[in-house]
């Protein structure tokens, strides 16, 4: 099948600038999926609790240069599909933007660069490999006023989720395993971003899906021949004084030290380098693990722009393409938590 193709790139965002600090914290916590209350109460909330933690973002940016580094991080995983997307499909021409749900390039930016470009079809890819009421879905009701603003009318496929995604996990897996190998011993931390509670008690099957995942890496570990794995699934970046899923990621560093063991720690729910790698788990993780005794802390990379990743997101998009579906799962289960409905279908 010929034409044109525009892929879009959904990811958090981050500031760019000392001075964006605290507009993209109000941006994020003045979203709905976040704060659940009403305007203008949400966006007084939001100001206030940007307000608040600017001091202490401006100081994590700082260990980062200033500015977050998940928008280089989304361009270089952005021209790699480019890359591999037309060796597929050769007779297509493909244009993979970036939508960023809190800070530049947003959804409206993207939508207007496919609109001037012209495409025949579009494949929104999220890269959130769970679902969550708080990443894609909000994702993807922010691009959706963003196109209709635009104009953009041309056929489009949304991804859902892919949590076992095959070159995902094999990502995971070339990172894991020649760790085990060298210290079978150590526990290994799937470390995801953590929820409240009550988002996950209305329905929110991220947690399911991060299992999911989790499930998917140990079964190819197990084929590589590493079995009897210790290992948990943990929740990192709790904000405010909401009550969290859990376990904590911290917690486990604690746990791992009183029981005199080394970990790796895995961001499992995290396919790009931000601040929450490369400082809570690389500084502030590892300063927690040294002071509770933990033997070693190793922390793996995320698959950022690794062979296997961006095939998979290319796999990804091909299907989307080949479903009629106009909301298309990515899962090999079909669907968004195992056994159910996708929630973004509404079932």
């Amino acid at each position: 099948m010929s034409g044109r193709v525009g892929v879009v790139l959904f990811n958090l965002g981050g500031p760019d600038h000392p001075s964006a600090i605290e507009p993209f914290l109000v941006n994020l916590f003045n979203d709905p999926a976040i704060v659940r209350l009403p305007q203008p109460f949400r966006y007084m909330i939001a100001r206030l609790i940007a307000r608040r933690r600017a001091p202490l973002a401006t100081g994590i940016y700082e260990r980062l240069g200033g500015s977050s580094p998940i928008l280089a991080e989304t361009r270089r995983q952005a021209d790699a599909l480019t890359g591999v997307l037309p060796r597929q499909r050769p007779e297509t021409e493909f244009k993979v933007v970036i939508a960023m749900r809190y800070w530049a390039p947003h959804s409206g930016e993207a939508a207007a660069e496919l609109a001037a470009w012209k495409p025949d079809r579009i494949v929104l890819l999220p890269l959130y490999p769970q679902f969550s009421t708080t990443t894609t879905a909000s994702s993807l009701r922010d691009w959706t006023r963003a196109a209709r603003r635009h104009k953009l009318t041309a056929p489009t496929k949304a991804l859902c989720c892919w949590p076992a995604l095959p070159g995902l996990v094999r990502s995971y897996v070339d990172r894991i395993a020649p760790l085990l190998r060298d210290d079978p011993s150590l526990r290994v931390l799937f470390s995801a971003h953590g929820l409240p509670e009550k988002i996950v008690k209305a329905g929110d099957p991220y947690p399911e899906q991060v299992m999911v995942t989790t499930r998917a890496v140990l079964d190819m570990l197990a084929g590589d021949g590493l079995t009897d794995i210790d290992w948990t699934v943990c929740y990192q970046s709790r904000v405010g004084p909401l009550r969290w899923i859990g376990p904590s990621t911290d917690d486990e560093i604690r746990r791992a030290g009183a029981d005199k063991r080394g970990v790796v720690v895995v961001p499992i729910a995290f396919v790009s380098e931000h601040s929450e790698t490369l400082v809570e788990l690389d500084h502030e993780y590892r300063r927690l693990a040294n002071a509770v005794g933990v033997r070693r802390y190793e922390r793996t990379p995320t698959p950022s722009i690794a062979a296997p990743f961006i095939a998979g997101l290319a796999d990804l998009v091909q299907r989307a393409l080949s479903t009629p579906e106009a909301m298309f799962a990515g899962s090999p289960h079909g669907a968004c938590v195992p056994g159910s409905a996708c929630p973004l279908l509404g079932g």
